[in-house]
């Protein structure tokens, strides 16, 4: 397995078919779309291949907050259902880890669903903790993925 770090619209908009493992309804324009004004704030993803195919992915992005300092995002972290409990989430995070580290980050931050049990619980035994609450007010479902 390789891992490494997508900087480019192009190589993002190659990994569409694992993000709609997440995120099914995504289409092509949106994703590019989505990406072309996420890559200039920061945002990379993280991808891990086998036999030239991309079987683990996150997006990740820093930036600063008043309480923290500078921290690093996850997000979009998703898996092929057909490589889960196979260690590749762990190489994800570990690799987010050490970027975060160079970057100077005191922290790493992700948001997880309240029903996704099984991420609460991966996140959990890599070192993740909740420290608060994410609130969120839709204003339109349509818009959503």
């Amino acid at each position: 397995m390789e891992i490494r770090e997508l900087t480019l619209l192009d190589e993002m908009t190659e990994q569409l078919e694992l993000i709609r493992q997440l995120y099914p309804k995504m289409t092509l324009e949106k994703y590019q779309s989505f990406l072309k004004e996420m890559i200039p704030r920061n945002y990379t993803q993280i991808a891990v291949f086998h036999n030239g195919e991309c079987i683990g992915i996150t997006g990740c992005w820093f930036s600063i907050k008043l309480w923290s300092g500078k921290y690093l995002e996850i997000d979009n972290f998703v898996v092929h259902e057909a490589y889960r409990s196979q260690g590749v989430g762990k190489m994800l995070t570990d690799f987010v880890e050490k970027k975060a580290l160079q970057l100077g980050c005191t922290n790493i931050v992700l948001d997880a669903f309240t029903t996704n049990f099984k991420a609460h619980r991966f996140y959990y035994n890599q070192g993740y903790a909740p420290k608060g609450f994410h609130f969120v007010k839709i204003l339109d479902e349509e818009g959503l993925t």
